[in-house]
């Protein structure tokens, strides 16, 4: 199943202290990069936030955590002044003030700038039931995000296997075209030597002319790189539905339809299929893009 790497999520739930709400977004990444935001009070959870995230949630994107904790006032905490620290910063200010001559703009807002200036303690909680409160609203904003990812992630296999299906009929045509092209050179080529050879009544030799359009048959055959295009069809489809990440998996496959379609357009000596080429290359080149967004 393809999963998009774009989507958001929100957690949200009551508790005795406080209310929290938990929010998860992401944009497209080639591997996992977490930042969560929660107060300092808090942060010694970080970190496994961003495990159970990476564990349970997406293993590769651009990942923004947001936590947020509305405490109700009777049981949010108390916040007081670290006076000393207090003292010291604004001498530390004051003499910054006379002797390098600035003007003097020194008020209570600018100490209080300065997060070492207040001590926040919070009511007693222990770190499990921090970590079990935080984890019930991380595990609901993880399923509405996996939710929005799965939405998503349907819509882009549904264009790509589309586009992929217009592909694999282009590729019908360039082997029907080629086959004819073949059997056709045998006369062409001989109308054409007797034409030149017609004044002189030299016969046309038979066994130089079988050479000539074998070797020529052998240059432009293009047997195997559709039997391999047709292998990559089957094993992007294959891909897709898959119930891990699959990402890398098609980004990497989509190389070799590339690189397959660019030989075939290279060795075909036919102005019918280098159209043909041309529409499947822009083809793929749209699913490599729709294949960026996967997971």
């Amino acid at each position: 199943m393809i999963k998009s790497m774009t989507a958001f999520g929100r957690g949200r739930g009551e508790f005795a202290a406080y209310t929290l709400t938990v929010d998860i977004r992401s944009v497209n990444s080639r591997y996992f990069d977490c930042t969560v935001r929660m107060p300092r009070a808090y942060a010694y959870l970080e970190e496994r936030v961003r495990s159970y995230v990476q564990e349970s949630v997406i293993s590769r994107g651009k990942v923004e955590v947001s936590v947020n904790y509305d405490f109700k006032s009777s049981e949010a905490g108390t916040v007081t002044a670290n006076l000393p620290f207090a003292r010291d910063y604004l001498a530390a200010l004051c003499q910054l003030r006379d002797e390098l001559g600035l003007t003097d703009d020194i008020s209570v807002m600018t100490l209080a700038r300065n997060p070492e200036v207040f001590t926040y303690v919070k009511q007693d909680e222990s770190p499990d039931d921090a970590w079990q409160n935080l984890l019930a609203c991380l595990t609901l904003a993880g399923e509405d995000f996996s939710a929005m990812r799965e939405r998503e992630g349907a819509k882009i296999e549904a264009d790509i296997r589309g586009k992929l299906a217009a592909v694999s009929r282009w590729a019908d045509e360039v082997e029907q075209i080629s086959l004819s092209d073949t059997v056709g050179y045998r006369d062409r080529l001989e109308a054409r030597l007797r034409a030149i050879l017609g004044e002189t009544g030299v016969a046309v030799d038979e066994g130089r002319l079988l050479t000539e359009c074998a070797v020529w048959a052998d240059k432009i055959a293009i047997d195997e790189e559709l039997v391999r295009l047709r292998a990559h069809f089957g094993a992007f489809r294959d891909i897709c539905a898959e119930k891990t990440p699959s990402g890398k998996k098609l980004d990497f496959l989509m190389q070799e339809l590339n690189r397959e379609t660019n030989t075939i357009g290279s060795k075909a000596n036919n102005a019918a299929i280098a159209r043909l080429v041309v529409n499947m290359k822009n083809e793929l080149e749209k699913i490599r893009e729709q294949v960026q967004n996967v997971e």
